[in-house]
């Protein structure tokens, strides 16, 4: 290999890349010299993306053990407990979101690396094709030019020069110079299979890109929306929007999880690729090129010899020698023959024209147009490409990551829901410290015998240890004024004074225990009840 290519390293994730082991799926170790068409090579890239699948599967099961466990687990009663687990499940859910905010900006990050990188390659294919296609139209046209016109040209001298046969023999050296030319010229290559492949290669490409591109940023967005969703959630406890996070949540795991597998997959083979350029360039176009000419665009340098410099320079003097003699047959056979003029300006005219196209071609045909190219190329797919890879895989990772926390935190808050809300049915619906009833007491109008029994049982055990509070106007009804005026000895001033003394029921309790609060409390109603007739 000539040692004048330097300008092209391959940077140290390609090399990382290109030594990842490459398995089959019978697990056999596979050659990692980039080949497409192998069925053994795409094994071992449909083997990494298992892997993956594996993660999935593994992340699965932990999710599902995580769920049986919390909903086997026995619930603590203590406060110290339920504060420290409250304030795990919150903490869990804002590093949860964080991390989900930070993987969507590294993915916007290596999404547009790796856009930038794609087309890249397109714009340098590009490039490519157009200057394959200027050459083959150049040496079409020359070539039509030299078989067609200029025949054409000297057919009509040969009638005019038809007595002389020295100005006969100067058009058959014509005709001998532009057969010399078109002899050189088929020596170049075609190039229009060529075209074809870069055409359509660049097409797909574009293609792909345009909806991996469009798939990454509505996954972006759907990332963000679960997080938000899932912070809405634990902030107002409400089980749909808790129900809705797990759902989406567990479908961008998912489809994490197959991002990951799909950017590992891309970002090896990419690699193995970019690990040698040239030896895949070679071996794809050994049909359509001689190997002479590929390593000349490939390796482009002082070293390697171009191998259209015999036919450019046959080609340059073959038309340098016909416009010299057209010059003369100008200069000697148009006062003889002035009807010839014309069809010799014409001739001039046409190695004019063929003169421009031998300089057009030759600085097409030169290597180092062609070689930017395919460094741009490399360039778009072996850096910026594979570098957005590695950092959408990375965005996967941290995806996944922060997702299977946020799941599991939304199982504990869905738990903690549900506890809460079997709880409150436990309740009394008539007990005033219930937040179910205050919620229906918003609706229903109050029962006096409540406001009775609270204020009535509220004040036996404080009139004698503690001072009446300050009279305050009340808003009850004027009979439960009254009634409530005659149970505490005619004094309204205790009707407004709740919970006073240690007769005061818990701020939570079951029937049962309100059945047993009541008949301890029966005695001293009675006695007081005798005292204080109605």
């Amino acid at each position: 290999m000539p040692a004048a290519r330097v300008e092209y390293i391959a940077p140290w994730w390609v090399v990382w890349l290109h030594s990842v082991p490459h398995l089959g799926l019978r697990l056999q170790r596979v050659d990692s010299t980039f080949n497409p068409r192998d069925e053994n090579y795409q094994e071992s890239l449909l083997f990494l993306g298992l892997v993956a699948a594996v993660c999935l599967g593994l992340n699965l099961v932990f999710l599902t053990a995580y769920l049986v466990c919390v909903c086997c687990c026995r619930q603590d009663g203590a406060v110290q407990t339920k504060l420290r687990r409250s304030c795990c499940v919150t903490w869990s859910a804002v590093v949860a979101g964080l991390v989900c905010c930070a993987a969507v900006g590294i993915g916007f990050y290596g999404n547009s690396e790796t856009n930038d990188g794609v087309y890249q390659l397109i714009y340098s294919l590009g490039n490519a094709n157009h200057t394959f296609s200027g050459i083959d139209a150049l040496v079409s046209g020359t070539t039509q030019e030299m078989t067609v016109d200029l025949e054409r040209h000297l057919a009509r001298l040969s009638e005019i020069f038809a007595m002389r046969g020295d100005y006969l023999q100067t058009l058959k050296f014509l005709q001998q110079m532009a057969g010399n030319i078109v002899a050189q010229l088929s020596g170049v290559p075609v190039w229009t299979g060529v075209t074809a492949k870069l055409t359509e290669l660049a097409d797909q490409t574009g293609y792909v890109e345009y909806y991996r591109w469009l798939s990454y940023l509505l996954l972006f967005i759907l990332d963000l929306v679960v997080c938000f969703v899932a912070c809405l959630g634990l902030a107002r406890r409400s089980r749909c929007l808790l129900a809705l996070t797990l759902c989406c949540g567990l479908l961008a795991l998912l489809l994490s999880w197959t991002a990951l597998a799909a950017d590992t997959a891309a970002a090896v083979g990419a690699s193995d690729f970019c690990a040698a350029p040239d030896t895949f360039i070679l071996n794809m176009t050994e049909d359509q090129l001689s190997a002479e000419v590929t390593r000349y665009y490939l390796y482009c340098g002082q070293s390697v010899s171009s191998p259209f410099q015999q036919a450019l320079t046959v080609f340059q003097r073959s038309l340098t020698t016909m416009q010299i003699q057209v010059a003369g047959l100008l200069q000697f056979a148009v006062p003889m023959f002035p009807t010839a003029q014309n069809e010799l300006l014409r001739i001039q005219l046409l190695l004019n024209s063929s003169e421009s196209s031998l300089q057009q071609l030759t600085a097409m045909l030169d290597c180092r147009g062609l070689h930017k190219d395919y460094l741009d190329a490399l360039t778009g797919i072996c850096y910026d490409g594979i570098e957005g890879l590695l950092f959408l895989g990375l965005f996967s990772l941290l995806a996944a990551l922060a997702f299977s926390t946020m799941i599991c935190a939304g199982l504990r808050a869905w738990k903690r829901c549900t506890t809460r809300d079997r709880d409150y049915d436990d309740i009394d619906e008539d007990d005033p410290f219930n937040p179910q009833a205050r919620r229906i007491a918003a609706h229903n109008p109050p029962r006096g015998q409540l406001h009775s029994f609270c204020s009535y049982s509220s004040g036996l055990g404080s009139q004698t240890s503690l001072q009446p509070p300050a009279q305050t106007v009340s808003n009850a009804p004027v009979s439960e004024y009254m009634n409530q005026a005659v149970l505490f000895g005619g004094n309204p001033r205790y009707e407004n004074t709740p919970l006073i003394g240690r007769g005061s029921p818990p701020p939570t309790y079951t029937p049962s225990m309100r059945a047993t609060y009541l008949s301890l409390a029966d005695e001293p109603l009675r006695h007081y009840g005798h005292e204080f007739p109605a």
